[in-house]
């Protein structure tokens, strides 16, 4: 079987349901390859990924006999028909992307927050439960991307943290742990960990009393460089500018990188989308000149 391949977003991030697939057909002995429309000519299948809504589709012709197109982008919100137990399960073909010594992966999936803004609850779960082992998609790699929603609200997160501890890699938990389930004994477990970099959120200004002095505990325990430790800031959802300026001013004084996220950014107004500009580069950010939203703000309309 000729099988083609499209990552619809582009290949900035590694595509796993597409290294799966490749994985899967390349064990069945089929040609696999990057869907071209002038050099593939007619292919047997051609598989088309989409994670993002706000990514164009594919705009070119396609000479195959079946199309099968995937992901949140096509299918808002629940994701569409999960990948076949025996693709979900394969160790994936990190070739396809060059990556030599990076593993991605979920350890769990699922989250019980529930959020409003966030599609996770309703693609994977109101439930953050174990999907695989280490071992399903690391095999010795340096550093190791973590997919998780929530692998703190796991029952399983300790022997998963403790996977992670036991590899030796630089571990990067890329989609952030749920500061409100920290406690001394998962600190311990992470502090055990080779952090690459860590990231929270802090989406409510409700949640101050609750968010803030975990932050600083998990601070003081691990002792982590405060560009390792990200907290993501959710902006233009229920929230005032003071409120946004209240959270990036604390998340920096207690030693953190706050990082603008925007909702709906094109409905954003050009305030939040100065203070993303501002907090986002990390050159300003740091620069002693615009240690202030309105020290920015004021240096731009100067230059």
């Amino acid at each position: 079987m000729k099988v083609g391949l499209i990552d619809v977003d582009g290949h900035n991030f590694p595509n796993l349901p597409l290294m799966k697939i490749s994985a899967y057909h390349k064990a069945r002995g089929d040609s696999v390859e990057w869907y071209e429309p002038l050099f593939s000519g007619e292919m047997d299948r051609v598989y088309m990924s989409k994670v993002f809504t706000f990514t164009p589709d594919y705009q070119y012709c396609i000479n195959a006999k079946e199309i099968i197109r995937g992901g949140t982008g096509y299918n808002y919100p629940n994701g569409g028909e999960p990948l076949p137990e025996e693709i979900e399960h394969i160790y994936p073909d990190y070739e396809l992307y060059g990556i030599t010594n990076e593993a991605y992966g979920f350890l769990t999936r699922g989250c019980p927050r529930n959020c409003q803004f966030c599609i996770v609850g309703k693609k994977e779960g109101l439930k953050s439960k174990k999907a695989a082992d280490l071992q399903e998609f690391w095999n010795g790699q340096k550093y190791i991307k973590l997919l998780d929603p929530n692998i703190l609200a796991a029952k399983e997160h300790k022997n998963l943290l403790k996977q992670l501890a036991d590899s030796g890699a630089w571990v990067d938990f890329t989609q952030g742990l749920d500061a409100r389930l920290l406690t001394e004994e998962n600190i311990e477990l992470i502090r055990k960990i080779k952090v690459k970099n860590v990231h929270f959120a802090w989406d409510n200004i409700a949640d101050e009393k609750i968010i803030v002095p975990k932050l600083k505990l998990f601070k003081e325990k691990t002792g982590l460089d405060k560009r390792k430790i990200t907290v993501y800031v959710l902006t233009n959802f229920n929230s005032t500018l003071q409120e946004d300026l209240h959270r990036v001013y604390t998340l920096r004084e207690i030693g953190t990188a706050p990082y603008i996220m925007i909702y709906e950014k094109q409905s954003a107004p050009k305030k939040i989308k100065d203070l993303q500009r501002w907090v986002n580069n990390r050159i300003i950010w740091y620069s002693s000149e615009t240690a202030t939203f309105e020290n920015y703000i004021s240096s731009r309309r100067k230059g």
